[in-house]
């Protein structure tokens, strides 16, 4: 009798009881798994005819070895309780699935096959992208606790809190940056029938809102960062006297001022790094101009340097001493009769050698050589810097003063060849 409930494959004749797919257009077409999966044909049979699965309720979805021995039935109820109750409901999906699951074993063969098994590492990814988007951020989000989150109170006396109308407590002072701020939101409200724009509209104030919290916010961050208020209480030069730097040109100073608008972008740190290192940079060119300098007179090692720059002091030394000496002997063998015409003017001791050997051979003043002297180069300075300038000389120089002028500056070095 228990032979008579079997049912068998009729392409291969394998027993089919727990598992069959019967064709809904032949009648007594039962076939196995792996014959329908072939395709196989038998008598009317076709392999696209329509079909219907047949299960006996004892199938087992993942093989006989799998734990708990779960039916095909059971494995669909599960299906359907975990997309009806959620994940985490084992109590509601045990109920669902049969009164001889308990909800341990449900959530441990839904864990082991369905998470850890092979179906889940082929479904899930190993890295699960965060579509959250995280407005506590600390790098500037709309929650951001660096928009909340208090600097520390300034080290600051009571009278001095009193002169900045500072409050210690909140890190605020009685009067902020921007300090009508707060009217954008303050009379705001969300009614139930507001529409789209005036929705809208509110966000865009909140928003305004915000951006004024983190400008203001900024600002104390710079001045924190910078020093800026014991600079204007005078805390900054007692600090300066106890920790002495090297000494700051009046180059470098300029050109920190020319360079303060960088310091809302820049730390103080990063500041002052950079132009420690324009100070390295400045250095090491006048080092390697000097080491060029080196190269051109045959120096090739270090110590050959010193005695190179022992040689070069003695030698203008020496020449210094050679003019100071024939200038002497020039004045006591007369030849200080030479200049016997313009000595005795005004200005003639701010001329050099060469200038009042030119302003003797033009019969040409001291004082006026000085005053078309400094016409030309200011001329000169302001055409290379882009300024439109009209040359203005004295009406007693002539074309011929001015030619010997010209060409006596520019092999001097006071102007260029193109300006002349």
């Amino acid at each position: 009798m228990a032979e008579l409930g079997k049912k068998y494959c009729v392409y291969c004749l394998a027993e089919v009881s727990s598992l069959r797919f019967r064709c809904t257009e032949c009648a007594d077409i039962e076939l196995c798994p792996d014959c329908f999966s072939a395709g196989a044909e038998i008598g009317p049979h076709r392999r696209w005819h329509g079909y219907q699965l047949v299960d006996g309720g004892r199938f087992t979805l993942w093989g006989a070895e799998a734990e708990g021995g779960w039916s095909s039935r059971e494995e669909q109820l599960l299906l359907d309780a975990i997309e009806q109750f959620g994940f985490g409901n084992w109590e509601d999906m045990a109920a669902h699935v049969g009164a001889s699951r308990t909800p341990q074993e449900v959530m441990e063969h839904y864990v082991s096959m369905y998470i850890h098994g092979n179906l889940g590492k082929a479904c899930i990814p190993d890295t699960i992208p965060n579509r959250v988007t995280d407005h506590t951020c600390p790098s500037g989000g709309p929650l951001s606790p660096s928009l909340t989150t208090p600097l520390p109170p300034l080290d600051i006396s009571v009278a001095e809190q009193q002169q900045l109308g500072y409050m210690p407590l909140r890190d605020d002072y009685e009067i902020e940056y921007d300090q009508d701020a707060e009217t954008l939101i303050s009379g705001l409200s969300v009614n139930y029938d507001d529409d789209d724009v005036e929705i809208e509209l509110k966000r865009a104030h909140v928003d305004m809102y915000v951006r004024k919290l983190k400008e203001r916010q900024r600002r104390k961050n710079i001045a924190r960062d910078y020093n800026l208020v014991p600079a204007f209480l005078g805390k900054d030069k007692k600090d300066k006297e106890k920790a002495p730097k090297r000494k700051i040109t009046k180059e470098e100073k300029e050109l920190r001022l020319k360079l303060r608008p960088l310091y809302q972008f820049m730390s103080c740190k990063e500041f002052e790094d950079f132009f420690e290192n324009m100070h390295k940079e400045r250095v090491l060119r006048a080092k390697i101009r000097e080491l060029q300098r080196y190269r051109r007179n045959g120096i090739t090692k270090m110590e050959e340097s010193a005695e190179y720059e022992a040689a070069r002091h003695k030698r203008e030394k020496r020449k210094e001493n050679k003019n100071i000496a024939s200038s002497k002997r020039g004045k006591e063998d007369g030849k200080e009769g030479e200049f016997a015409a313009i000595e005795n003017l005004p200005g003639f001791e701010l001329l050099s050698d060469r200038e009042k050997v030119l302003c003797s051979s033009l019969n040409l003043s001291p004082a006026r050589y000085v005053t078309v002297k400094t016409i030309i180069i200011k001329d000169h300075l302001q055409k290379r810097q882009g300024i439109p300038s009209k040359s203005r000389l004295p009406s007693y120089l002539d074309k011929v003063l001015k030619k010997r002028i010209l060409n006596f500056l520019t092999e001097s070095g006071w102007i260029s060849r193109d300006a002349s």
